[in-house]
Parts: structure tokens; sequence; C-alpha cells
């Protein structure tokens, strides 16, 4: 239940304040309006931070069912543990979603761009190539998975409490050199649990959801996963 419960709340907040800063970016008449991709990819990087530390201690803070899936391949977690880590996340990147859309409320009608509405709760890629797409969220995930376990390595002599902060620093990284062409999602519960939320959300003026691209940012980052810590596991 611990397990659980910090998934949830440390995908809660990774959501909250990682689709919270692509709102202030994107919905018109926000502060941060136009403040650009450095903006975005260091809200997320903060966003991880924040989410692990407070969730660290209790699960690990995995908030990623492709981290979950890539700790299982390596046996660093067992069978039994799965269930509660993915129901956790996908609660938690569902919350995440409806908190958003509750703190920018009176600026959904006022945004008139439909897509712009979307990507505030999930990515969609600059151009649209599913084979291209899907590889860049492999890529994405896999050097995630490797950044972690290279982080988090016994060898490595981080100071108490240091860790969070470099997944953070790690996100932060993989937005500013690998995000461009996808938005890298690199988490399924990050971005499948927020599509659903736009889905059946009252937002004005919204479009679809777009269904045909939402299984790019689940099997991408899961295959990638496997790919990262493998690879991880087999050289170190």
């Amino acid at each position: 239940m611990h397990n659980f419960m910090g998934e949830l709340f440390g995908t809660m907040i990774l959501v909250l304040l990682g689709d919270g800063v692509v709102a202030n970016v994107l919905l018109k008449k926000s502060k941060g309006e136009n403040s650009g991709w450095m903006v975005i990819s260091s809200g997320w990087g903060f966003a991880v931070a924040v989410a692990v530390y407070v969730a660290g201690w209790v699960s690990g803070a995995h908030i990623n069912p492709a981290v979950t899936f890539g700790f299982l391949i390596i046996g660093k977690i067992g069978l039994m543990d799965v269930p509660y880590y993915l129901a956790g996340q996908l609660i938690g990147g569902f919350l995440g979603a409806m908190i958003v859309w509750l703190a920018y409320l009176p600026h959904w009608k006022i945004t008139e761009d439909p897509d712009k509405k979307l990507s505030v709760f999930c990515t969609m890629p600059a151009v649209r190539n599913f084979g291209a797409n899907l590889l860049t969220e492999i890529i994405g995930t896999a050097m995630l998975l490797v950044g972690v376990l290279g982080i988090f390595n016994v060898h490595n002599s981080i100071g108490s409490g240091v860790g969070p902060y470099l997944v953070g620093i790690l996100v932060f990284s993989i937005g500013l050199s690998l995000g461009g062409p996808t938005g890298y999602a690199i988490n399924p519960a990050r971005d499948l649990m927020p599509r659903i939320a736009h889905a059946l959300l009252p937002i004005p003026g919204k479009r679809d959801s777009d269904w045909s691209y939402a299984w790019i940012p689940v099997v991408g980052p899961l295959i990638g996963s496997v790919f990262g810590a493998g690879l991880y596991h087999i050289i170190f």
C-alpha cells in the first residue's frame, strides 16, 4: 500500500507541475505565455525532482510505468509489486491533469487554438511520422533508464538527498536534447492519463484527443525502458 500511495502522490505532483508549466507557456493570457521550450523543459525537470523528493522515500518514486517495467526486467522489483506501482501512477497522472485544468480554468475558453489545449495534457509530434516518433521515444526513455541507474549506482558517492535533484537534471537534459521531435513523453502515465482527462473534461473548444498517436508515448517508453535498463545491466 505504501508503494501505491507513494506512486499516486509522486505522479500526481509530476503531472501537476509538468502539465502546469506547459499550460503556463501555451494558454492565452497566462503570465508565462510564449516563454518557450526552455521554460517547459526546466519546469518538467523541476517537477520530476520535487516528485522524487516527496515520494522517493516511500516507493522509490518510479512515477513512470517505463521505469517500473525496466526495474522489473533487471530484477530490482518483484512482479507482485508491479500492480501497486502501475495503479498509483495511472491514478496520479489523471488527478494531476485534473488539478491543472482547475488551476487554469478561465484560460481554456479564451485560448482559441485547440492544439495548444491538447498539448497541455499530452504530447504531439512536431513532424508526424509514427516510425520516427516511436524511435525518438525509445531513445529518450532508454537514456532516462541509463541515467537513473547510473545516478543511483552504489559506486557513485552522491550525498544524501542529491539523487532526486540529479534525476531532475537528467529529465531537463533529455528535454533540451531529445524533446524536440515528440515533446518527450518518456512516460506512459504522464501522457495517457492526462490524454484521457482531456477527453473527459468539459474544455471549451477542444479538439479530439489524437488517439491515433496515443500508442506512441506508451509503447515507445516501454520498449526504451527494456533497452536502457538491459544495456546498463549488461555493461555495468
